[in-house]
């Protein structure tokens, strides 16, 4: 507990899933969070579940766009005025675009990287200013195991995330001398609505969901709160000289050899 005291901290897409259970790890270790989510309702809602389970938790939630400069420009404005300077900053939002390269239509294609790509690099461009001029912060890009392994049938979305990964390394090569860290994540499968929904679009979700369980070396997916234990690391005290990597949190799946 409190490993996290003192600091401030905005979350994109903490509505729900990974987004909201890193907020509330944030909030459980003492940070002042924001949980920034185009789906206000779902915001306000997990904000009110962590109030109820986290006393004397600092929490608002803030309907942004993370495709829309304005919009993130506000929610840092709003987590700026209501607890001070943002010490971490955590690109979560994000969506699942699979489509045929050749069948694709051109709005598939700009929809991922709006939101995949492009809003994480709002959010970056959003904080950067303020941590180089205190010369401290950290910054946790949400990218996946999609980040350097395609799957068939997946396009453009591994792109976008080839992207992420680039972007982490490259601005936390820029402003290491800043003290700046820029981090990321690799989660694998992760049970998350989104997950629940792929395996209800098959005919039988249920072998759907025991095919995935069975690709996995722990023969299980990650839970949401998996992923926050990493976040709350590379967001704390305790990884001062971690910059311009990735963790992959997927229990061993992407090192496996064959499917």
């Amino acid at each position: 507990m409190n490993r996290l005291a003192g600091k401030v901290a905005l979350v994109t897409g903490a509505g729900r899933g990974i987004g909201e259970a890193i907020a509330h790890a944030f909030v459980r270790e003492g940070a002042a969070t924001v949980l920034a989510e185009l789906d206000f309702d779902a915001a306000r809602q997990a904000a009110e579940r962590i109030e109820r389970e986290t006393p004397g938790a600092r929490v608002l939630a803030v309907r942004t766009d993370v495709t829309q400069w304005a919009s993130v420009c506000a929610a840092r404005d709003a987590c700026e005025q209501a607890f001070g300077p943002i010490d971490t900053l955590v690109n979560n939002a994000g969506i699942n675009v699979f489509c045929d390269p050749l069948t694709m239509t051109d709005d598939d294609w700009r929809r991922c990287f709006a939101v995949d790509l492009d809003g994480v690099w709002n959010g970056c461009k959003a904080v950067l200013p303020g941590m180089i001029e205190r010369g401290r912060g950290s910054i946790v890009n949400i990218a996946s195991t999609h980040s350097f392994q395609i799957i068939p049938g997946c396009f453009p979305y591994p792109v976008a995330k080839h992207g992420v990964l680039g972007l982490t390394r490259a601005l936390g090569i820029e402003y290491a001398a800043k003290q700046v860290r820029v981090n990321a994540i690799a989660p694998g499968y992760v049970e998350t609505q989104l997950t629940h929904d792929w395996w209800n679009g098959h005919a039988d979700p249920a072998a759907a969901r025991q095919a995935t369980l069975d690709l996995q070396p722990m023969k299980r997916i990650a839970q949401p709160q998996e992923i926050a234990m990493t976040a709350v690391f590379l967001a704390s005290d305790e990884a001062p000289f971690i910059n311009a990597t990735c963790i992959t949190v997927d229990g061993g799946r992407s090192a496996l050899y064959h499917d």
